[in-house]
């Protein structure tokens, strides 16, 4: 038997065991989003409101130089009517004095016969 209690006897050695350092547990965080659902709902909705906005001001300016146009066409018009009225004006004073118009009665076989002239009170 000592033949075979020999056969069952293994050597042992023992390792030393060094001492487990306990390790540091990670704390695993969530996945955060860069920008959540809602947050993205409100920059779109910021983005339309501004792009809307934008269109809206540029339209409106866009009308206020139309309109700016068309007003300092009229005004040139009226400039140049009133400079027209005025060089008619000039034309009709001198066309209705007296000496022109006696001038052209002349030409015409006119002549000043004062027993027919009547005077007539006015003006």
């Amino acid at each position: 038997m000592a033949l075979e209690q020999k056969q069952f006897q293994t050597s042992y050695v023992r390792e030393l065991e060094t001492p487990e350092v306990p390790k540091k547990q990670t704390q695993i965080r969530p996945s955060r989003k860069v920008f959540s659902v809602g947050e993205k709902f409100l920059f779109v909705l910021f983005s339309t409101i501004l792009v809307i906005f934008s269109t809206m001001i540029l339209h409106t300016q866009a009308q206020i130089n139309e309109t700016n146009r068309d007003v300092q066409l009229i005004s040139k018009e009226i400039d140049e009517t009133a400079k027209q009225n005025t060089e008619l004006s000039i034309q009709v004073s001198e066309k209705s004095r007296y000496e022109r118009i006696w001038e052209k009665a002349k030409e015409l076989g006119l002549n000043l016969n004062e027993n027919n002239v009547k005077v007539v009170p006015g003006r």
